[in-house]
């Protein structure tokens, strides 16, 4: 959205009472953010969706449904193009409702505003809202309608055109987010969750990125936001948008949409398209296209441990490295616990004064998880080639942690790791380097670092995960004294 636009803040526009009474919202910013000629209209918006459709490189379909769009909101002229690949994706295939996000750029309230019934009016006729799922999703969030947060606002009106040419016959549901708050968020997430649970609805969040950096800075913090959301960092993402950081208008939109994918389960977000309002050097506002899925990859086997498994575990590892060092024997696991029988990949961590002490584990469930702890407890404390053979000196002053792992699964894609969330392994020539989950979070590492970084551990070139290494990851249960 360029600078002048943002002097539409000072129009005041108000709706025919006919129109209202008959629940039907008047374009308001046709001939500003998008033509308000019909037929140029829809020419402009279906060029961009058939560019947008050519320029998409061939590749093998990705797993889960898109359940999200993230698309930016300014002027067409500015980020119609990047708008396009995200709804390109979802054309004409066949979606009831879209239910669109917005935030409220002109007027302060709390929570969410929600269109009740009638419609949106566009130069392309109007879209119907989906009364019954407003309804439903006002009733599971507690949020009441406030006319006046759509009456000046483009954030949804924008989104309703691409709607109408990308999804013809599609309802729409359109919310405009006031204070984008923790609360407000996951509570609109919950409503989301449950309203629209069996329903073919996509959710659109409707943002732009920074706004009104220099182009070189605005970049650097936009490919930030971007890493962000492909990871799923969703607290990370309410953190920064509670705190008012420049890094998303509609922040709160995009969070909502990332919880509901992680609620329905296996969630996966695919970057389509970054782009900026201008050309030049100077100040600009980025703009983000993206898909949210969900269902996406392997069903993992559900796999818990309550706090006295846990706490069985770590007894188990210490009194483990213990009777090693008196007796050199390796002791049974005895507690007939049934988890702790289960074949499990299993990783021991010790630390003393906070410094890496050893670590050591058995990645494939090739024992039952209470003995595969007190193997790799012994190795963590005697094998470990970086360090000396704990003494028992030192017992007292070590912390044990464990991490029990799922099954690795071998992924084809780079961008498919999610810091935070995945174990890697890295594996070329005979050479094989894994790194633990909380590794890279524990050292503030991106997804290229903590790549490169386990390259390393493996004894490759660092960009080997370039250059055909086998990547694979593993998710794991991680918990210490």
């Amino acid at each position: 959205m360029s600078r002048a636009l943002l002097a539409l803040a000072a129009l005041a526009v108000f709706f025919p009472s006919s129109a209202a009474g008959q629940g039907v919202r008047p374009a308001v910013f046709a001939g500003q953010f998008y033509p308000a000629d019909p037929a140029r209209l829809a020419a402009d918006i279906d060029g961009y969706l058939d560019s947008a459709a050519a320029s998409r490189p061939e590749a093998p379909p990705r797993a889960g449904r898109i359940v999200g769009l993230i698309v930016p909101h300014a002027g067409y002229v500015y980020s119609g193009r990047t708008a396009a690949a995200s709804y390109a994706l979802v054309r004409g295939r066949g979606v009831e409702t879209a239910v669109i996000i917005g935030p409220s750029h002109r007027v302060a309230f709390e929570g969410a505003s929600i269109w009740p019934e009638g419609g949106f009016e566009t130069p392309l006729g109007v879209a119907r809202v989906d009364a019954d799922l407003a309804g439903a999703i006002a009733k599971a969030s507690g949020f009441r309608f406030k006319p006046q947060a759509f009456a000046e606002e483009h954030s949804v009106e924008v989104q309703v055109p691409f709607v109408q040419r990308a999804l013809p016959g599609a309802a729409i549901v359109p919310i405009v987010m006031g204070d984008q708050s923790r609360s407000t968020i996951r509570t609109l997430a919950a409503a989301l969750a449950r309203a629209c649970r069996g329903k073919n609805v996509v959710v659109i969040a409707s943002t732009d990125l920074s706004h009104y950096l220099p182009k070189d800075k605005a970049r650097a913090t936009d490919a930030a936001t971007a890493s962000l959301i492909e990871d799923l960092r969703i607290e990370t993402i309410i953190r920064k948008v509670e705190a008012g950081e420049n890094i998303m208008c509609g922040g709160g939109a995009v969070a909502a949409v990332l919880l509901l994918a992680d609620k329905i389960g296996r969630p996966e977000v695919e970057l389509l398209a970054r782009t900026d309002s201008s050309g030049s050097g100077g100040p600009v506002v980025g703009y983000l296209a993206a898909a949210v899925r969900a269902g996406a990859g392997p069903v993992q086997e559900a796999f818990s441990l309550d706090r006295e498994e846990k706490a069985e575990l770590l007894r188990l590892a210490r009194a483990a490295i213990k009777e090693f060092l008196a007796r050199r024997v390796e002791i049974e696991d005895l507690s007939g616990k049934d988890k702790l029988r289960a074949f499990r990949g299993a990783f021991v961590t010790l630390r003393r004064s906070g410094e890496l002490r050893g670590c050591i584990g058995l990645i494939e469930p090739t024992l039952p998880l209470g003995q595969a702890v007190v193997r790799a407890a012994i190795y963590a404390a005697t094998e470990d080639p970086r360090f000396p053979p704990v003494r028992a000196a030192e017992l007292r002053e070590l912390r044990v942690e464990i991490s029990v792992l799922t099954l690795p699964r071998e992924i084809d894609d780079p961008r498919r790791v999610k810091v935070g969330t995945h174990g890697l392994i890295v594996e070329r020539d005979d050479r094989r380097g894994l790194l633990l989950p909380q590794v890279p979070v524990e050292h503030g590492w991106d997804r290229e670092t903590f790549l490169g970084e386990c390259c390393v551990k493996a004894g490759l070139p660092r960009d080997a995960w370039r250059r055909g290494a086998k990547l694979s990851v593993f998710e794991a249960i991680v918990f210490h004294e």
